[in-house]
Order: structure tokens, then C-alpha cells, then sequence
């Protein structure tokens, strides 16, 4: 995945919580815009994770995002269930 592309996640309106997939099998949760930092590049990730630990990525080793729809934003005002 490009840094562009990922760049677009991570600025998206509203920000939606995601996971980034990697080659290796990995699976590192973004939870919010401040856990997440991108190189000037573009080619190198830093995600971090709410007990200050952190992912150093390669974006070029990312296979894509998913997202959670239990994190989604809700749209009619009401918890998603």
C-alpha cells in the first residue's frame, strides 16, 4: 500500500479506527490520526498503540486495512449494537 493511500485513511473525516495487514500475518490496530505517523516518504509507518508500545512498518509490506464496523461511526445517533 502506497503512503498516499494510507495517507488518505488516516485524514478521512471522520477518522474511522482501522487495522493495518501485513505480509507477515500481522495485524496492528490504529485506534485515532494521533497513533499513527507517516515518513516524509511515505514508505515508512510508526503506529502507536495506547500503552505507548510501538510498530515501525515498511508500507510497501502492507496488504491492505480493514475496519471494524463495531467502531464505525454511528450514523443515525444511536450505539451500534
Amino acid at each position: 500500500m502506497s503512503g498516499e493511500e494510507l495517507c488518505k485513511h488516516i485524514t478521512a473525516v471522520p477518522f474511522r479506527p482501522f487495522t493495518i495487514n501485513m505480509t507477515d500475518g500481522r495485524r496492528i490496530p490504529v485506534f485515532g490520526r494521533d497513533f499513527i505517523m507517516l515518513s516524509p516518504s511515505g514508505r515508512i509507518v510508526d503506529v502507536f498503540q495506547r500503552d505507548n508500545d510501538h510498530d515501525i512498518l515498511v508500507s510497501m509490506l502492507i496488504t491492505g486495512i480493514t475496519f471494524d464496523h463495531s467502531t464505525a461511526p454511528a450514523t443515525t445517533g444511536e450505539l451500534n449494537p
